[in-house]
C-alpha cells in the first residue's frame, strides 16, 4: 500500500511540478527566499519532502523555475495584449502593479538577476538568452513605427530596446527601496518619448 501510495507523489508529470512551482511561488511571495522551507513547500503542493525532491534538487533550482514562470505568464499576456507601441504603457502599468503586490518575488528576481550576471552561474545562460529575446521581440515591435517616422528622430528600435530594459528594470529597483514611489508614471513618460510626436 506504501508503495502504491508514493507512486503518485513521484510521478514525474508537468501537473505535478505546475503544483511545486505554484506552492513555491506562493511561499517565496509570503516568507521571502531564506525563511521559506522545502518542507513548507511540500506540503502546500500536497506532496512529501522526499517528492518535492524526486522533482527539485534544492530552493534554488525551484526559483529559477518560479521566475522563469512568471516571465512566462508576463510573456504570453504581453503577447496577447500588446500589438501596437501605443498599447504598451497600459499594459506594462498593469503588469508592474500586479507585481507590485508581490515584492519579494520582484526582489529575488532582481537578486538572480544580478548574481547570474557570473559567467559561472547556474542561471547565467538563462538569463542571457531572456534579456536577448526581450530586446529582439521590443526591436522588431517597433520597426514599423520607425519605418512610419513615428520613433523619436536619431533613435533605433535597437537602442530603445535597450534602454527600455534599463528603465523598466531601474524603475523596479528604486521601488523596493522607496514604496512610496511612483513609477508607473515615469515609465508612462519613457514610452511616450519614444514616440515623435512632436506637431510644432
Amino acid at each position: 500500500m506504501g508503495q502504491a501510495h508514493a507512486r503518485g507523489p513521484y510521478a514525474r508529470t508537468p501537473a505535478r511540478r505546475a503544483e511545486i512551482v505554484r506552492a513555491a511561488r506562493d511561499s517565496f511571495a509570503e516568507n521571502g527566499f531564506a525563511k521559506a522551507s522545502l518542507r513548507d513547500i511540500a506540503e502546500r503542493a500536497g506532496i512529501t519532502h522526499a517528492g518535492l525532491l524526486h522533482h527539485f534538487h534544492n530552493k534554488d533550482e525551484l526559483l529559477a523555475e518560479v521566475l522563469a514562470q512568471r516571465d512566462a505568464d508576463d510573456w504570453r499576456q504581453g503577447l496577447a495584449q500588446v500589438d501596437d507601441l501605443d498599447q504598451l504603457a497600459p499594459y506594462l502599468a498593469e503588469l508592474i502593479r500586479h507585481h507590485q503586490k508581490a515584492p519579494e518575488l520582484m526582489r529575488l528576481w532582481i537578486e538572480l538577476a544580478a548574481a547570474a550576471s557570473r559567467p559561472d552561474h547556474p542561471a547565467h545562460t538563462y538569463f542571457a538568452a531572456r534579456y536577448d529575446h526581450a530586446r529582439t521581440q521590443f526591436a522588431e515591435g517597433i520597426q514599423d513605427k520607425a519605418a512610419r517616422g513615428e520613433l523619436r528622430p536619431g533613435l533605433s528600435p535597437e537602442s530603445a530596446a535597450v534602454l527600455f530594459q534599463a528603465v523598466l528594470n531601474g524603475l523596479q529597483l528604486q521601488w523596493l527601496l522607496d514604496q512610496d514611489l511612483d513609477i508607473i508614471g515615469p515609465l508612462d513618460d519613457f514610452v511616450r518619448l519614444l514616440h515623435d510626436r512632436d506637431e510644432h
